[in-house]
């Protein structure tokens, strides 16, 4: 039997995980804060549940060996407030919980009208906040002359 990589090891552990409840325990709202039963978390709380948590069949949830958790989701899981592009063209993300993803470029992001957007691991997703959106939009969408590329 070939082994497998940690991550399709823990793929294959978690996949048949009851889930623990219908109803959704955890929400995240449209600012990225997330609630445990109404309940704000503590960033340290929500970074840890931010590695188990998973978008699959529209919905999100936190997905360990034991139990499957819903997470009702507002509008993004993570909102963006940092971005750096490192040398060789990628992105380094830092939410508003602290966590951190790298993504491979700028064709990474989606612009549409509403807001722009980058896909990360897991099926999840995250929108750029305020400061980063209008910063986004001067650093690589417009030209020099102020006008959209």
């Amino acid at each position: 039997m070939p082994e497998l990589d940690p991550a399709a090891q823990l793929r294959q552990i978690t996949q048949g995980a009851p889930l623990c409840d219908e109803a959704p325990l955890f929400h995240i709202d449209n600012q990225g804060r997330w609630f445990y039963r109404g309940e704000p978390l503590p960033d340290k709380f929500c970074r840890l549940f931010a590695t188990i948590l998973h978008h699959k069949s529209e919905e999100y949830l936190l997905m360990t060996p034991v139990e499957t958790v819903r997470v009702e989701v507002a509008e993004f899981p993570f909102i963006i407030n940092d971005y750096e592009e490192t040398k060789d063209g990628q992105f380094t993300l830092t939410s508003s919980i602290g966590t951190q993803f790298q993504v491979a470029g700028y064709d990474a992001f989606v612009v549409d009208e509403a807001a722009i957007s980058v896909s990360l691991a897991r099926g999840l997703s995250a929108k750029l906040g305020r400061a980063c959106y209008y910063r986004f939009i001067e650093q690589y969408l417009l030209n020099q002359d102020g006008d959209a590329n």
